[in-house]
């Protein structure tokens, strides 16, 4: 980032720079740049947010207690989003012998690394939609 810039500012001048996602046939025209589009569509499904958010926070946890910390989200649609997450990479699923045997979930190093984009979204929040309700 160049010293003086926003975040967002650094972002647009990167996106800018990716020929995929801000050019096409040589002249510059508004275009949503695949690997954007898709990281939106896996980090903005329903409970994927709040589930990182959970294991940021928390660190390496266990299902019920990833469960206890988002209200209203079922066991099955938590089992469903760890494994989406888990074969994106993003999650990391460890069993250990028991008995009883224990399942832990912890974010890997590429999940670890959409920290300041969720960190961002989370002041947009708090700023925006608080003031808006």
């Amino acid at each position: 980032m160049v010293p003086g810039t926003s975040t967002a500012a650094a972002a647009v001048n990167e996106a800018q720079a990716e020929p995929d996602c801000a050019e096409r046939n040589g002249q510059a025209r508004p275009a949503c740049c695949p690997y954007f589009h898709q990281a939106v569509e896996l980090v903005g499904r329903r409970w994927t947010g709040a589930i990182l958010e959970t294991l940021m926070q928390g660190g390496s946890l266990r299902f019920s207690t990833i469960a206890a910390a988002v209200p209203d989200l079922s066991d099955r649609m938590l089992s469903d989003r760890l494994k989406e997450l888990e074969s994106n990479a993003l999650v990391e699923r460890t069993v250990f012998a028991g008995p009883p045997v224990r399942v832990q979930y912890a974010l890997t190093l590429k999940g670890q690394e959409l920290a300041p984009a969720l960190h961002e979204l989370k002041r947009w929040a708090r700023h925006w939609l608080r003031a808006s309700a």
